[in-house]
């Protein structure tokens, strides 16, 4: 099996875990400048106040700010034809409301997309992947506020005009689900620039897994977000008709632990609720009808839905269905089974799977899957895989070399599984994996959890030179990118 000729390949970051320079030219503070690093075994940690002892992993992150052209000229070499990365909103509007948009900011994106330029890189470009303004948490409560939408959109604008001629890929905003995914304040935290008002007040640092929330409060800033996301789509279209503007769905693959009718139907619900709500509003244009009986079970009142609103909807349907994919997960009604950790969410544990060094389990056939399902309930719109990826711990050896072959059996397996789901009829574009270079782990804000086909000498304590070098997989992917994924070997 050889992937399509203009298959886009290539390699996903966000700003704020690459980035660094934080208040540099002109930025302004983000929710993820407020973040301290944890572990596997410790959750991170929020102050709404920076301190200036303590390590924030995203102030510097891996310094791309500066490393720019190192880092293209590396994807361009392994043969990236996609390079998927974030703006960051504050650089743009340091507090989101700002009256002129920061030209520094506007100029650094234009020499990065310039760079791609140069090597023939498509990029493909999120708007919001958790990088909501900090005083737009403070100031409006996020996408609580639908004054928030208007700020958004100003934003959108400002950088579709500025790069209608070099971007043609974009995507409004990162895993919009997951403030659905049960976690509590973390994702309307990441999602939503959402906070309870007595933990922005707070004095002391808040375990993110400890943040308050409300479903009221959650679901009226998820559909203000539905509704600047629908905006935008059309205002792109009528900025640049070739614009192919997708959502982005953090995909929670589930299957039901045993055959009892009741997992089966529990697994049948969690997939609806957690993966299709978001996906039919972005992509049918209207809400499906298992969340109004969500809505009514739980005593959210739909207020926030105003005239005019499934108008808007409808009229800013997505182009494409891009997705997350790290592992599966199982569902069951048994309170006793064994649990496995996940990206922003814990299910079962699927007794047949192995996992990652995090409890992430690896599942490359639950992908193929999911490419299957995803096309039978959006059987009109392209699929991409914009996130899929494998943290895990790296030696550097004596000589400087990185075996990982961990790594590599990972990915072979995934880029199977595409190769076989495109034999199936999917009308799979393209696959940009999560963290081509090591970055901050955004669940945990390590550097230890290394994602990276290249490595980055930078370190949970703060140390290291940010020098980069080659791991054996950064070939392994440039090759099977040059066989089109027929040389997986």
């Amino acid at each position: 099996m050889r992937f399509p000729e203009k298959f886009l390949w290539g390699g996903a970051v966000a700003a704020n875990q690459c980035e660094g320079a934080y208040l540099e030219d002109g930025k302004g503070l983000s929710v993820p400048d407020m973040l301290l690093g944890g572990d596997v075994n410790t959750p991170r940690t929020f102050l709404p106040k920076t301190d200036p002892s303590a390590f924030y992993p995203s102030h510097e992150a891996i310094d791309f700010y500066h490393r720019y052209k190192e880092d293209i000229a590396l994807f361009a070499e392994m043969g990236f034809t996609c390079f998927r990365l974030s703006i960051n909103w504050g650089r743009i509007f340091p507090n989101g409301d700002d009256n002129e948009p920061n030209e520094a900011g506007l100029a650094f994106y234009d020499k990065v997309f310039d760079e791609c330029a140069k090597y023939g890189i498509e990029p493909l470009v999120t708007l919001c992947h958790y990088e909501i303004p900090w005083s737009i948490v403070t100031k409006y409560n996020g996408f609580y506020s639908r004054e928030t939408i208007g700020l958004f959109l100003r934003y959108a604008e400002t950088v579709f005009r500025r790069y209608k001629d070099k971007v043609k890929y974009w995507l409004t905003f990162n895993e919009i689900n997951i403030p659905c995914m049960g976690e509590g304040g973390i994702g309307n935290l990441y999602g939503l620039g959402l906070m309870d008002e007595s933990d922005i007040n707070a004095d002391h640092r808040i375990p993110l897994n400890e943040l308050k929330s409300d479903l009221q409060r959650t679901y009226t800033a998820l559909h203000h977000e539905f509704i600047a996301s629908a905006l935008a789509v059309k205002m792109g279209h009528e900025i640049n008709p070739d614009f192919v503007i997708g959502n982005m769905i953090a995909h929670v693959t589930v299957y039901p632990l045993t055959p009892n009718p009741r997992d089966v139907l529990a697994a049948q619900w969690e997939d609806n609720f957690k993966n299709n709500l978001c996906g039919d509003v972005q992509v049918r244009g209207e809400y499906p009808d298992f969340a109004f009986k969500f809505f009514r079970d739980n005593g959210i009142e739909t207020s926030f839905i105003l005239e005019g609103d499934t108008d808007i909807l409808k009229e800013g349907t997505v182009d494409m269905y891009t997705f997350s994919y790290y592992q599966s997960g199982c569902i069951t009604e048994d309170p006793e089974a064994e649990m496995a950790a996940g990206n922003m969410v814990k299910n079962a544990k699927n007794p047949y799977l192995k996992a990652s060094d995090w409890g992430w389990q690896i599942d490359p056939d639950g992908l193929r899957y999911t490419l299957i399902f995803l096309h039978d309930r959006y059987p009109k719109l392209p699929l991409m895989v914009v996130e899929n990826g494998f943290g895990a711990f790296d030696k550097v050896e004596e000589d400087g070399s990185i075996h990982d072959p961990y790594r590599i059996a990972y990915f072979r397996e995934h880029v199977r599984a595409m190769g076989e789901a495109l034999e199936d009829g999917v009308p799979l574009i393209g696959y940009t994996s999560w963290g081509p270079i090591d970055l901050v782990s955004a669940g945990t804000g390590q550097y230890a959890k290394r994602y990276g086909f290249i490595y980055v000498d930078r370190h949970d304590d703060g140390t290291g030179d940010f020098s980069r070098s080659r791991k054996d997989s950064f070939y392994w992917y440039k090759k099977v990118i040059a066989s089109r994924g027929e040389d997986l070997d």
